[in-house]
């Protein structure tokens, strides 16, 4: 049976710190299964596009939620890592897109730091079936990409240098104070030394042997 088959109607979630390549090995992820990719970014960067007068004058109705989305840029531009209470809004609000594509038998792909198990549970009730502590069963899979903060640090510069990442360099030790992976979840992991193409096609194998239960 081909990874695509074995994938439908599952979130596949890639995890891990800012600089792990989340977005990039993403987005080939998705091609290669032929599914949506979406960048949990996306759902709280509405500021970084076009005017922001003309962002609530739009979303009126939203004018709360896309207040809350400019203070968090703010703070995450001045290297003030986000709190609980600045996460919850943005977590829930992935969790209710997932849950309308599982509900509609779609395939995801979705790159999410989900650095705590507490952030991951959140994901993870997009499944309409899912139960705590069912990992096994459940339709959101995550897949941490692994590197030390060398390495990820390397990245973070190079990306600012050219200007391709708007998270401070001073956020990174508090995302790898945050990262949890607690064994009984059964996170797949990869290194984020090998190439793009190797993990993406390492994925593939897992998706095929291993994600369905």
């Amino acid at each position: 049976m081909s990874a695509k088959n074995d994938v439908i109607g599952k979130v596949i979630v890639l995890m891990g710190v800012s600089g792990a390549g989340k977005s990039t090995i993403g987005k080939m992820l998705g091609k290669a299964l032929s599914c949506d990719f979406l960048d949990a970014d996306d759902f709280h960067s509405l500021s970084n596009r076009g005017n922001r007068i003309d962002i609530l004058l739009t979303n009126l109705l939203g004018k709360f939620h896309v207040l809350t989305l400019i203070v968090q840029l703010d703070k995450m531009r001045q290297g003030i890592a986000l709190s609980d209470e600045d996460r919850m809004p943005w977590l829930e609000k992935i969790q209710e897109s997932l849950r309308k594509r599982l509900l509609d038998g779609e395939t995801v792909v979705l790159a999410c730091s989900s650095l705590r198990k507490q952030y991951r549970e959140i994901l993870r009730g997009s499944d309409p079936d899912y139960k705590p502590g069912s990992y096994t069963s459940c339709k959101v899979k995550f897949v941490l990409l692994e590197g030390n903060a060398e390495v990820i640090a390397a990245r973070l510069q190079k990306r600012a240098s050219e200007e391709e990442h708007f998270m401070p360099l001073t956020l990174l030790q508090s995302q790898f104070d945050l990262l949890q992976a607690d064994e009984c979840e059964k996170i797949f992991k990869i290194s984020v030394v090998l190439s793009p193409e190797v993990i993406v096609n390492t994925i593939l194998e897992m998706v095929a042997n291993s994600l369905n239960p």
